[in-house]
């Protein structure tokens, strides 16, 4: 039998226009891309706006960023980036693929794509959906505006079905579906490690159960709404609960406040920022993950990490990117809006720990259809082809 070639490893470029010093979704895919990438023989490149981490190999900071609220969120947009590095580094470097994260600012990443030589494939992941008319209506304009630019991909990837619908009515461009890469196994293990833990010291009786929330403290996240729909639970359920706030952002004092008036401050800690090697033992130690975005979410990496780690339940925001990565498990979605609503299913898993069980099994079956084995292996189909 005639034994298949081996296919010859690419040198990829993968092109953000923000830094990777967060670990925000684009942040997060980039990364988890890249280091799979990697770890298949690949020469990987990250080309960003100003980057101070020195952890990765071949990053390349072509321009400075400016730090603004867009989406509902923050984020750096690049300042204008010098051509000669960004023409330099293309000369220097033969580039079989560029690949852009999108929607992409014309003053970094689409000067990368300005010059390119003609023979690099161009390939785009978008990765929004908007949270407010001005994110609608700017992306739109961006898309006129780059029109003939966009003529250069071989192709764009969105992350979710309502993303590529956006990005066709935006953009008009004609996505394929291919969520984030997400390193489901690191979870999963830690998910088996605290069901171990606890075969080995059950918890005491009457151990209050642990509602975790993580994710920045932005409007859109629904934290606000967890407080509130936490404070009417209070009423309602005889059961002890404790609720755990992982992460940091502007909303911070308003929500101390709340807790402080609102009589939570029994049941209730804040511990700040949540280090990337500590989410996934966090995560396993919650009874309930509560992650009740109200909108503005293109996917749900956030939620795939919890589903893959819990041992309990994970209650997420009824919004159309968490949609797509908790099809099959809708009854555990929650408009986070309706306080009664969610506080009513809070007490549902706070007062019934077999039921959170049974959903901890379904959830990491779930959880893998996002491994970053084969989300990866998609995209190098598509850029070989």
């Amino acid at each position: 039998m005639t034994q298949e070639p081996t296919e010859r490893p690419l040198t990829i470029g993968l092109v953000i226009d923000d830094s990777l010093d967060s670990t925000d979704g684009v942040q997060q895919h980039v990364l988890t891309l890249g280091r799979w990438l990697r770890g298949k023989g690949h020469e990987v490149h990250y080309l960003t706006s100003t980057t101070k981490r020195t952890d990765l190999p071949n990053m390349h900071s072509l321009a400075k960023n400016l730090r603004l609220k867009f989406n509902g969120n923050r984020l750096g947009i690049p300042l204008p980036a010098p051509t000669g590095p960004i023409r330099e580094l293309l000369e220097t470097v033969d580039f079989d693929v560029l690949h852009i994260n999108m929607p992409y600012s014309p003053l970094m990443a689409g000067r990368v794509i300005k010059y390119a030589k003609p023979n690099v494939a161009i390939v785009g992941t978008f990765h929004i959906l908007p949270w407010s008319g001005l994110t609608r209506v700017g992306t739109r304009l961006l898309g006129w505006w780059q029109r003939k630019q966009l003529r250069r991909f071989k192709q764009v990837i969105a992350v979710s079905t309502p993303a590529a619908q956006f990005a066709r009515d935006a953009l008009k461009v004609t996505p394929v579906v291919n969520g984030n890469p997400v390193r489901v196994l690191g979870y999963e293990n830690a998910h088996r490690a605290e069901l171990d833990r606890l075969a080995a010291q059950p918890a005491a009786e009457n151990t209050p159960v642990r509602i975790f929330f993580l994710g920045r403290l932005v409007e859109r996240k629904g934290v606000a709404e967890l407080l509130a729909a936490c404070r009417r639970l209070m009423d309602i359920t005889d059961v002890p609960f404790e609720l755990v706030i992982g992460g940091k952002g502007p909303l911070l004092d308003e929500l101390v406040t709340y807790v402080a008036d609102h009589g939570l401050h029994r049941v209730t800690s804040f511990i700040g920022y949540v280090a990337e090697d500590d989410k996934a033992e966090l995560l396993a130690g919650a009874d309930i993950v509560a992650l009740p975005s109200t909108g503005g979410e293109s996917f749900g990496i956030s939620v795939v990490e919890a589903l893959a780690a819990s041992r309990g339940v994970v209650i997420a925001g009824d919004n159309p990117g968490y949609r797509t990565v908790m099809e099959g498990l809708e009854d555990q979605l929650i408009d986070a809006t309706n306080t009664e609503a969610f506080a009513q299913m809070l007490r549902s898993y706070v007062e019934d720990a077999d039921a959170r069980a049974a959903c901890a099994q379904r959830q990491v079956e779930q959880a893998r259809q996002f491994d970053v084995d084969y989300i990866g292996h998609r995209v190098l189909d598509i850029y070989r082809a």
